[in-house]
């Protein structure tokens, strides 16, 4: 497994898992979900998750999926971040914001309900980059990533493979909660 650090206490263990194009993620260790002879591997980012939405006035945030390292609003997003003391960095399966985040108060508290499988989001910052409004919102539901341990390393399950084995997991987790 890529290492991390041993609990200690009540530290949770993490691990370093890396996608498909070497990028990578630190997360906690939540579940280790063993499946034949696999093990797979249910994490939770430590930095907190971002999702970056084209905002429009007439409709719904567009969620933005496919997003380039050197994209212009990345970088325009890095410098409003820097106002908050924030720093986004472009993880394996996620942005990710790393920082001092205040807690909002439950009244101020702006959700938004994108109909993106009915997650809920709270938008964290909006900024404009060539006339066209973006918002970076962080989902309020958990965010998890399911990875697999290969040769000791920790990689994340992406595409079919990921959808082939998620309702197997997603199962295999129920019997555990009887």
């Amino acid at each position: 497994m890529s290492e991390s650090k041993a609990p200690n206490n009540n530290e949770v263990p993490t691990l370093l898992v890396n996608d498909s194009n070497g990028n990578e993620l630190l997360c906690f260790l939540e579940q280790i979900v063993p499946i034949k002879e696999t093990e797979y591997v249910l994490l939770t980012p430590v930095d907190t998750p971002v999702s970056l939405f084209r905002l429009r006035d007439d409709n719904d945030p567009e969620l933005i999926k496919t997003i380039k390292k050197k994209e212009p609003i990345l970088e325009v997003a890095d410098v409003v971040l820097q106002e908050y003391d924030l720093r986004l960095i472009r993880s394996a399966v996620t942005l990710t914001i790393t920082g001092e985040l205040e807690e909002p108060e439950p009244e101020e508290l702006e959700e938004k309900d994108f109909d993106e499988d009915s997650e809920l989001y709270e938008l964290l910052v909006n900024f404009k980059v060539e006339n066209e409004e973006y918002g970076l919102y962080i989902p309020l539901d958990p965010f998890f990533v399911v990875g697999e341990i290969k040769n000791g390393k920790a990689i994340v399950l992406e595409g079919e493979e990921f959808d082939k084995i998620q309702p197997i997991i997603e199962a295999e987790l129920e019997q555990r909660d009887f």
